[in-house]
Order: C-alpha cells, then structure tokens, then sequence
C-alpha cells in the first residue's frame, strides 16, 4: 500500500521521503505562488490558476487572496463558495464545503494530525482525517476546523473559534474549543431587527455582471 493510500484509509502515513506526495505538493504549492501574485483585478486569469489547482471551481467560486492547500484535488466546493483572505486548506484527505459557504479571514481547515507518541511524531509519520461542511454555513474570521470534525447545514461558526468536534445542524458555536451557544433560528431572530433584506438572486446577479463589466474596462485600458 502506498503512502497515499495509507493517507486515505486514516492510517499512519509518512507524506515526508514520497516521491509522489512531495511532487504533488510543489506542484500545487508553485500553482498557489502563481495565484497569490497575480493581480487582484485579474479576475480571469486568477480563475484559470485556480481551476489549476481545484477540481470544483465554477463562476460562483471566489477565494481572497492569499489561498493555500496541500494538493487541491481532494478539495470538493459547492455552489456560491466564498473565503476571506489568508484560507488554508491542509487537504491530506477530503475537504468537501456544501452550497452557500461564507468564510471569515484567516481561517483553517486542516486534517492533518500526528501521533501523540515522540518517536512516531518525530519519524514524520501523521494521519489524516476528511473534514465535511455543510450548506450555509458561516464561518467568522480566524477560525480553525481540526480533523475529523462534520458542520451541520445552516450552522454558524464565530469568530476565533477551534472547532474540535463535529457540530450539529442549525446550530451557532463559539470559544476554545468551540461549544453551543443557541439554535441558528433563535439567533436570526434575535438579530432580525438589524438585518437588512436584500433580494440575494438579484444581488449576485448585478454583482458579477458589475465585477465583469469593471474587469473588461480594465483589460481594455491596459
């Protein structure tokens, strides 16, 4: 069995001295330099890099820069997918992100992890385990999802928490590590009287084509 393989099945793995791993890695590492560089305005060619390195990146994907993964491919974005500056992906095994994901700045999801034994952790040896979001989430800034962990649909996760274990949905969590905190209705509600109502179709819509208008303007006056 491969490194790879041992990876996929959640067993110790050494990602260190394999070949295949460690050229998957700086292929995708110099893919992510490319992206961070290119100008912000170039919408177009940020798009080609990142479909480069995502298998699942459509016209309703929008990752801030600066964005960094381990390999890309087991990545799996859903519709309406947006981040903040500064996302990490530790992509060992699957990341897989539902419809309508909002996440805060600096945020990581890594499912990485190593042995608490000293002479496991210190032979490079680490396991990986798939993290899984669901529909509408959001995420505040700074927050850290570990291995393992599954976020129901409709949940919110705020700001500067470590998320260590998986949430249910339609829950709001919070702290270090993150704990409940009430029912996302509940929380909607509260805050309802300070919530504007948009038309969100219509919004996205005059938002792209408003984004694509002003990046042909730029193209055209370079």
């Amino acid at each position: 069995m491969t490194e790879k393989e041992k990876a996929k099945n959640g067993e110790l793995y050494n990602p260190m001295y394999d070949k295949e791993l460690i050229q998957e890695r700086f292929n995708v590492k110099d893919l992510c330099f490319k992206y961070n560089n290119t100008l912000p305005s170039n919408f177009k060619e940020r798009n080609a890099i990142l479909k480069q390195i995502l298998t699942t990146v459509d016209d309703t994907t929008l990752i801030e820069q600066p964005f960094i993964c381990d390999y890309g491919y087991n990545i799996c974005f859903g519709r309406n997918f947006y981040a903040n500056h500064n996302l990490v992906i530790l992509d060992t095994t699957t990341v897989k992100f539902g419809d309508n994901v909002f996440i805060g700045p600096n945020c990581g999801f890594y499912t990485a992890g190593h042995p608490v034994d000293v002479k496991q952790r210190n032979s490079g040896l680490e396991y990986a385990k798939p993290i899984t979001v669901g529909n509408n989430v959001w995420f505040g800034g700074n927050v850290i999802v570990l291995p393992g962990v599954t976020i129901g649909d409709n949940s919110i996760v705020a700001v500067g928490a470590v998320v260590n274990k998986s949430i249910p949905s339609g829950e709001v969590c919070g702290g270090v590590p993150a704990h409940y905190i009430m029912k996302t209705k509940d929380y909607a509600d509260k805050c309802k009287e300070n919530t504007p109502i948009y038309d969100l179709e219509n919004y996205r819509k005059n938002f792209r084509e408003e984004v694509n208008l002003i990046c042909d303007r730029m193209e055209h006056s370079m």
